[in-house]
């Protein structure tokens, strides 16, 4: 067993990757189903080709000593058209070459149970040494701990590798956020990104935004990453719902002043009567009670 992986102050590091965006025509469309960008030795980010889904989610690998955990996986259930399974075995695989070790692990775990952040679990059903945890409230709060105390920090344990995981509903009430120390990337599902931000329950959603300033105000964060990116580099203008094609989008990355900027937001549309629709700002579209 070699400790390969070490945690320390978390370094920034430059994130200034040209996602894959979809093309004109879906049909005539040569990216790969999924891209991989390396973001360090241990930790890689993942995208879907929004020519597979227009969803395009990011999905999140990163490697401890004893296990690897993947973050979401993705909207497509078919390994034919979204071979997140095998892309997932590679990257381990390759992994394992440069850290050799025996019964290395996987686990499996979600931001919350939409459809497209869980289509792909059922590639990873019989897969040795792998749990699935399933994204549901019941299930996947249990296993965090959440059920009896759902503002406590839940700890999941790679091997040198300790990721700070929380209750974060508003978008939905499963959703969780997941801090990883080493890298300091807080990784916010649907809760924040750079897109339409979807709130089933108004008074949760500002709850969890404070809660993730508070917590970020405790801890070194180097980005803020969602899972989708839906925005325009034209301020406060998203893309068309079911684009198959976004030449022109802003960073994945988000930043904590970009969180308080939010809370800025919530304060404004409460001051306006928190009215149901579409509030559109600088870097999020809000949506109140829509779909």
């Amino acid at each position: 067993m070699h400790g390969d992986v070490i945690s320390g102050a978390p370094v920034p590091r430059p994130l200034n990757v040209r996602w894959i965006h979809g093309s004109p025509s879906a049909k005539h469309n040569a990216d790969p189903d999924i891209q991989v960008h390396h973001y360090d030795e241990h930790t890689v980010i993942l995208r879907q080709n929004k020519a597979v889904d227009y969803e395009a989610p990011f999905m999140f690998l990163l490697f401890g000593n004893d296990k690897a955990v993947l973050i979401d996986t993705g909207a497509t259930e078919s390994a034919e058209f979204f071979p997140l399974r095998q892309v997932v075995d590679q990257l381990i695989e390759h992994w394992l070459a440069e850290h050799p070790r025996d019964g290395y692990d996987l686990l499996v775990l979600h931001t919350h149970p939409h459809g497209d952040h869980v289509a792909g679990d059922a590639q990873f059903a019989g897969r040795p040494g792998t749990v699935v945890i399933d994204a549901a409230l019941g299930s996947a709060w249990d296993y965090f701990g959440f059920v009896g105390d759902p503002d406590r920090v839940a700890r999941v344990d790679l091997g040198g590798r300790m990721l700070e995981c929380l209750a974060t509903p508003g978008h939905h009430e499963a959703a969780v956020t997941f801090y990883d120390p080493r890298t300091g990337l807080l990784l916010t599902g649907d809760t924040v990104y750079p897109g339409r931000l979807y709130i089933e329950d108004w008074p949760a959603f500002r709850r969890t935004i404070e809660r993730l300033i508070a917590f970020a105000g405790t801890r070194p964060v180097t980005h803020v990453l969602g899972c989708h990116i839906e925005m325009t580099t034209e301020p406060g203008v998203d893309y068309p719902i079911r684009t198959t094609y976004q030449p022109d989008e802003p960073q994945l990355q988000m930043t904590v002043d970009q969180l308080r900027d939010i809370h800025m937001a919530i304060d404004e549309i409460d001051r306006n009567g928190g009215q149901p629709g579409r509030h559109a700002f600088r870097d999020v579209i809000i949506c109140i009670g829509t779909s």
